[in-house]
């Protein structure tokens, strides 16, 4: 019986790791914008930022100043970025951040 009561235990914490990632650590990195570029309804000037996503939400930092936030989605790709890059729309929104060496991108949803 005791058996019994530790593969249910078990079978809980395993099903509780994979539906709730509570020590899942927001992907931070340094991005470098060469032209102004909107983050949601935020603009930014051509510079050195801090973004940090989190599940699906990016936010854009300065220093400790928090200056963009924006929904999005992270989506696989056929091929691993050779560089991190940042795909701006014509209107200056920021449709995507690929990381250099992973076939994941972030794409916004505005």
């Amino acid at each position: 019986m005791k058996i019994h009561s530790v593969s249910r235990i078990a079978a809980l914490f395993v099903a509780l790791a994979m539906v709730v990632p509570v020590f899942a650590k927001p992907f931070t990195k340094t991005i470098n914008i060469s032209q102004p570029a909107k983050f949601g309804k935020a603009s930014v000037q051509a510079g050195e930022y801090q973004l940090s996503i989190d599940g699906n939400k990016a936010t854009v930092q300065k220093g400790k100043s928090i200056l963009a936030e924006s929904e999005g989605r992270w989506e696989d790709r056929d091929a691993k970025s050779e560089y991190t890059a940042i795909l701006v729309g014509e209107n200056g929104q920021v449709k995507e951040v690929r990381f250099a060496g992973q076939k994941k991108v972030f794409v916004f949803s505005e």
